[in-house]
């Protein structure tokens, strides 16, 4: 079956064939009507940036090349010069400086954090900061698919390398040429298409399906997941070692809610043409005690919510979902605010905080003595200011 969009081809799927009665399936008929119907709609949508973290007024425009599945979108960028991770917390500045390290490298990048971390933004981020920013940056979320249907999209196709290849298909990889492809969920990948990537990451060449004749190509790999890396790795279900980049959670980084909250009100006011709303400061401080579990991604959908209900120009308590409001009343602890690790770091960086950064002083308050301190904020990777 050939999927079209606007009447261009962006790829096919498998028919039946009488040798093949399997795919006769009603499971099988019901992807082919997804597929097709999910194509469409990322065709007649755009991108929306900032949704993660990252402040961008680039506008995200579609390149020539279509996408090959709706897991995956094309992006030709343009250039900006306003382009920045939002936060001035520890934990997002070391991101951001690590970021910008390697942003300029060809190395292949392994983001690690939880969902709703922004890893795609931050992935974004380290493609316009690149001297490949006005080249395709692809986006592939590896969940989305079988690996049956992942393989063709993936390093494409030859026309008549299964029924209903009608015609060639560039896949994702091919797609991205001169750009970035990013693969998200990438843990979700067997062993042997990790070895075919790995291949691909090795080689700078891509065989499709069907083919024999390895294809050139020149692209910047990002990968995500939100999985135990190091646990994949000893259990060797997981095979592509790279440059490691940890996102944090929001909850490690609260000192930054305030100000992501700031910027998709200011995103909400732009897409809606009004003039920009304010956070109370009783919203604000509700939105600092709330544990975040979702991370940032919760975080914007639960302004979108305030900024749509707001009926003035100043988002109240009233104003933010019931279930911020029903955590704060009943000043429930939700299962991340229990973990000892984290309840000591908050703990000694409150002590810290507390006594201007003065060991001595923090240790007194503690209860423990300043070795053990020392020792304690070694082990938790806790920021001191330069000068300590």
């Amino acid at each position: 079956m050939s999927l079209q969009v606007n009447g261009a081809a962006s790829g096919s799927i498998p028919e039946s064939s009488p040798g093949n009665a399997g795919l006769e399936s009603s499971a099988h008929r019901q992807m082919e009507h997804t597929l097709t119907a999910q194509l469409t709609s990322i065709a007649a949508t755009s991108s929306q940036d900032g949704l993660t973290g990252v402040d961008s007024s680039r506008g995200d425009s579609s390149s020539g090349a279509s996408s090959p599945s709706p897991s995956g979108r094309v992006f030709s960028p343009v250039a900006t010069s306003q382009n920045r991770i939002v936060g001035s917390s520890s934990a997002i500045t070391i991101v951001r400086d690590v970021a910008s390290s390697i942003a300029p490298r060809r190395s292949t990048v392994m983001l690690l954090g939880e969902t709703g971390t922004g890893k795609e933004m931050l992935a974004r981020h380290i493609h316009l900061q690149s001297e490949r920013a006005d080249k395709p940056f692809v986006p592939v979320d590896c969940s989305a698919m079988t690996e049956t249907l992942f393989e063709s999209q993936l390093f494409g196709h030859v026309r008549g390398a299964f029924t209903g290849a009608i015609r060639e298909s560039l896949g994702f990889i091919r797609a991205a040429d001169g750009g970035t492809l990013f693969i998200d969920e990438v843990g979700e990948l067997s062993v042997l298409l990790q070895a075919k990537l790995l291949r691909v990451l090795q080689e700078r060449c891509v065989v499709p399906v069907g083919d024999t004749r390895a294809r050139p190509v020149d692209v910047r790999f990002i990968c995500a997941t939100h999985r135990d890396l190091s646990a994949m790795v000893r259990l060797r279900t997981f095979r592509l070692n790279v440059v490691v980049l940890r996102v944090p959670p929001l909850r490690e980084r609260q000192e930054d809610v305030v100000p992501l909250a700031q910027h998709f009100l200011a995103v909400q006011a732009d897409l809606y043409g009004e003039t920009g709303k304010t956070l109370s400061h009783e919203a604000a401080q509700m939105l600092r005690q709330y544990p975040w579990p979702g991370n940032v991604r919760e975080l914007s959908n639960v302004i979108e919510h305030a900024h749509v209900l707001a009926t003035g120009g100043v988002i109240r308590v009233a104003d933010l979902p019931e279930r911020l409001r029903r955590a704060a009343d009943s000043g429930v602890v939700t299962a991340s605010d229990l973990r000892l690790i984290d309840v000591e770091r908050r703990t000694i960086s409150e002590a810290l905080a507390r006594t201007k950064y003065c060991k001595a002083a923090a240790s007194r308050l503690l209860g423990i003595n300043i070795q053990r301190l020392n020792r304690r904020i070694r082990s938790l990777g806790i920021e001191l200011p330069a000068n300590n």
